[in-house]
């Protein structure tokens, strides 16, 4: 174990590594060791029985947390008229068109989450080389391309996560912070397993979901067993 400093060495001694918890003590397993100076994200990863590199076989998606994740999300919203007025009102943090574009282009950032209406993906559009590299395109799947700004903005600010399965089959995200009770993580970890399980893709054949695993920033990862997940989701 000389990768780990010495903390987290002593931390993984009194955990069996092997072992699949069930949800309930994962939970406990992980907050309880949660003991960084700062509020630690709880992530979950997802080991998928896909192959990613084929188009029947993708998993991309977005679903809203009970609780939300406990983090403020910036965002960006492409509209013009009543609809840049819709994004404002919902708490939108940048709203334009041709003048937030050439921002963007012109190194600006500062957002986590991109939306537009339909009729800004022509400009949108010339930002593929920005925005796509750090998933921040906006995409009619997961919700961000809609004429309905307003909702999509409280979604996002509402702690909704978007996930993506990697070219190994592995899908993970921030689903709660450790300062949540073990009620409200465990409802939000039921809530991300539930919708990745909802988003099997038609190619994937035998075990779909594969393994489940949970840690926090920067305690140890645990096990989890994909049946007390989620119902069904195994």
């Amino acid at each position: 174990m000389a990768k780990y400093g010495k903390r987290l060495q002593d931390v993984y001694k009194s955990i069996d590594r092997t072992a699949a918890l069930d949800l309930s003590e994962a939970v406990k397993t992980v907050k309880a060791r949660a003991s960084a100076k700062f509020d630690e994200t709880i992530e979950v990863s997802m080991n998928l029985g896909i192959d990613p590199r084929h188009a029947d076989q993708q998993v991309r998606g977005a679903v809203a947390l009970p609780h939300g994740t406990g983090k403020s999300v910036r965002v960006a919203v492409f509209a013009r008229n009543e609809k840049a007025e819709e994004a404002e009102a919902a708490g939108a943090d940048i709203v334009g068109a041709e003048d937030l574009m050439e921002k963007i282009q012109g190194g600006f950032l500062e957002f986590e989450r991109c939306i537009a209406t339909p009729d800004m993906m022509a400009i949108v559009g010339r930002l593929g080389k920005v925005l796509g590299p750090r998933n921040l395109m906006p995409n009619p799947k997961l919700g961000t391309v809609t004429p309905n700004v307003g909702e999509a903005v409280k979604k996002a600010k509402a702690g909704e996560v978007q996930f993506r399965a990697e070219k190994a089959g592995i899908v993970h995200a921030g689903i709660a912070k450790a300062s949540f009770t073990e009620a409200q993580i465990e409802e939000n970890v039921r809530a991300f397993v539930q919708a990745i399980a909802a988003a099997r893709p038609a190619g994937a054949k035998g075990t779909y979901i594969k393994r489940v695993s949970m840690s926090s920033t920067m305690g140890p990862g645990v096990k989890i067993d994909p049946a007390t997940a989620s119902a069904g989701a195994a």
